[in-house]
C-alpha cells in the first residue's frame, strides 16, 4: 500500500523548506504567489490532506482566529449593529480563503475580553470589532500589548499605542458628505453623535464635517450638536432634544445610519418633511439605509475590503511582520434624503 504523502514530500519536489510548504498551504502572504501556486499544485497531485491536529501540535498554532464582537450598549442585549454583521460575513470569508477557522465570541465592554486566547491556544490572534467607549477599553488594549497578543482593531487609529488599526477615513467621509449637502443649498447643519475622545470615529466624522462648513464659510453652531451613541433609540432621543432647543436648521448629519433612522422618525412625528424641510444623511451604508422613507444618503464603508485587510494584517503579525495602520476610503452614496 502506498504511504500517504507528507509535507516533506511536497517540500522535496518543490525545492523548498517544510515550513514554506505549511505557509503556502494556508495562503500565507509571506510566500510569493508563484511559489504558493507551485506548492499547492504539487499537494493536489499527491492528494495531500493537511492533518490539522498534527500541524497544530508541531507549530503550537491553532490555525484559528478569534473575532471579539462587542454588543451594542442598548437595553436589548441581543442587539448587534447591522454594520458589524456585514463585517462578520466578510471576515468569515477572508479567513476561509486563508485556510483559517474563525471563532466568534460576543462580548460586553465589562467582560474580561483581554483574556489569554493565545496562551490557551484557542486562537493565534484576535480581531476586535465593535463600537465602544475607547477610554473604557484602552486599559485592556494595553494589557493585550503587554501579553504580546497578536491582535488588530477595527476603528480609529490609536496614535499613542503600538496597535494595528484598520478603519474608514472618517474625516474624509464626514467632509465629503457635508460638502454634498451644502451643494444642495443647505446652510444650517445639526450634528447628532458623541463627537468626543470616548468615540474617536464619531469625532473624526464631526471634524471632517466642521472642515467642510469652514471651507464654505458656514457657521458651526454648537447649539445644533447633540450627543448620541449609535443606536436608533439614541438617534430618536437626540433629534427630539434638538427640536426642543428651538434652533433653526435645514440639515442633519447623523454620525451613524442607525442614529439617522431614529432621527427620521422623530422628524416625521413632528410632520417635518424630508428632504423638503430638513435634509438628513448618515454614515455606514447599512442595508436598511436604502429602504427608509425617503432612502437615506450615507457614507459607505467597504466591509468586504475591510474584512480582507483585517485578516491579512493579523496573519502578517502572527508571522512576525511589522504592520502599520490602514485607512479605507469613504464614498458618499447619494439617495433622496438630502434632496439630490
Amino acid at each position: 500500500m502506498k504511504a500517504k504523502a507528507t509535507s516533506f514530500d511536497i517540500a522535496y519536489q518543490a525545492g523548498v523548506s517544510q515550513s514554506t510548504v505549511s505557509r503556502a498551504l494556508r495562503n500565507s502572504p509571506l510566500v510569493n504567489e508563484e511559489t504558493r501556486i507551485k506548492i499547492q499544485n504539487i499537494a493536489k497531485e499527491l492528494n495531500y490532506k493537511v492533518d490539522k491536529n498534527a500541524s497544530n501540535l508541531r507549530s503550537q498554532q491553532s490555525d484559528t482566529i478569534a473575532l471579539l464582537l462587542f454588543e451594542d450598549p442598548s437595553n436589548d442585549d441581543s442587539s448587534i449593529n447591522p454594520f458589524f454583521l456585514s463585517m462578520l460575513g466578510s471576515i468569515t470569508r477572508a479567513c476561509s480563503n486563508k485556510g483559517y477557522d474563525l471563532l466568534v465570541s460576543f462580548q460586553q465592554s465589562s467582560n474580561d475580553w483581554h483574556a489569554d486566547f493565545e496562551d490557551t491556544n484557542k486562537a493565534d490572534g484576535l480581531i476586535l470589532l465593535g463600537y465602544g467607549d475607547y477610554e473604557d477599553y484602552q486599559e485592556k488594549l494595553i494589557k493585550l500589548i503587554e501579553q504580546d497578543t497578536h491582535f488588530v482593531l477595527w476603528g480609529a487609529e490609536v496614535k499613542d499605542l503600538p496597535i494595528t488599526s484598520i478603519g474608514c477615513d472618517n474625516y474624509q467621509g464626514g467632509m465629503k458628505v457635508t460638502e454634498h449637502v451644502i451643494k444642495q443649498g443647505r446652510k444650517n447643519f445639526a450634528f447628532l453623535g458623541d463627537a468626543s475622545s470616548h468615540s474617536p470615529e464619531f469625532l473624526a466624522r464631526y471634524q471632517g464635517h466642521c472642515q467642510a462648513l469652514k471651507n464654505n464659510n458656514l457657521e458651526i453652531n454648537e447649539h445644533l450638536k447633540v450627543d448620541a451613541i449609535f443606536t436608533e433609540e439614541a438617534g430618536y432621543q437626540a433629534a427630539c432634544e434638538l427640536l426642543e432647543r428651538g434652533e433653526a436648521f435645514d440639515a442633519i448629519f447623523a454620525a451613524s445610519d442607525l442614529i439617522a433612522v431614529g432621527a427620521m422618525r422623530a422628524l416625521q412625528e413632528k410632520s417635518i418633511t424630508i428632504p423638503e424641510q430638513v435634509a438628513i444623511v448618515g454614515f455606514d451604508d447599512i442595508a436598511v439605509a436604502s429602504f427608509t422613507f425617503p432612502p437615506l444618503t450615507t457614507v459607505k464603508q467597504d466591509t468586504q475590503l475591510a474584512g480582507d485587510i483585517l485578516v491579512t494584517k493579523l496573519l502578517q503579525l502572527i508571522d512576525g511582520e511589522k504592520v502599520g495602520a490602514s485607512l479605507i476610503p469613504a464614498d458618499v452614496v447619494v439617495r433622496k434624503s438630502c434632496g439630490a
